[in-house]
């Protein structure tokens, strides 16, 4: 089998967008520790010699690949700016980058040196739902939970979605709202305690 980058002479930023698309495949199989630069060169259909060219370690091409994910993430949501729309852009990211999606706030979660990438999204993301629930959710404590929640539910969502083989696309960011409004209509409407 013939990869897309096997044989091809390519331009350098061409090349290294090949390379860091082909590590995310590979870190999103086997997550970053387990994964080799023999696995991402043999994924990518190059030598190990030629991603040293690009990257001096595994290490910065692993942060190459959770910034390129970051970016689209950012470009697509509105970042810093969420608003309820950005979900469906979340969506139309982990459509077009699974792997990318899922080893950013799955694998790279695990991982202390390069979890910032998807804390710094996920607090946008809470921040952004803080002042809408204001509006529904009075008790503080209770704000913060939801506020908390939404990310979570969202991601985990879209995650479940793609590991589900990503059925009724159409219509899969409108589900995922329907069930982020359920969970802040039961916390609001919870009873107050004692």
């Amino acid at each position: 089998m013939t990869t897309p980058t096997e044989g091809k002479l390519m331009k350098r930023p061409e090349r290294r967008r090949a390379l860091i698309a082909a590590a995310a495949r590979a870190f999103a199989r086997s997550g970053y520790a387990a994964t080799n630069l023999e696995d991402v060169a043999a994924e990518a259909g190059v030598s190990r010699v030629l991603i040293y060219r690009h990257f001096e370690s595994k290490a910065e091409l692993y942060e190459a690949v959770l910034a390129d994910v970051s970016d689209k993430l950012r470009d697509a949501t509105g970042h810093p700016n969420h608003t309820p729309a950005s979900l469906d852009a979340l969506v139309a990211v982990a459509q077009e980058i699974p792997d990318g999606f899922r080893l950013f706030f799955r694998q790279s979660a695990q991982e202390p040196e390069f979890r910032r990438h998807a804390d710094e999204l996920r607090a946008a993301m809470t921040a952004t739902a803080e002042p809408l629930l204001r509006e529904v959710i009075h008790d503080e404590d209770r704000l913060q939970w939801a506020a908390q929640l939404i990310p979570t539910i969202a991601v985990e969502g879209v995650i479940a979605w793609l590991d589900a083989g990503k059925p009724s696309p159409a219509t899969a960011a409108e589900t995922i709202t329907n069930l982020i409004g359920a969970a802040v209509r039961t916390i609001a409407s919870a009873p107050p305690e004692d």
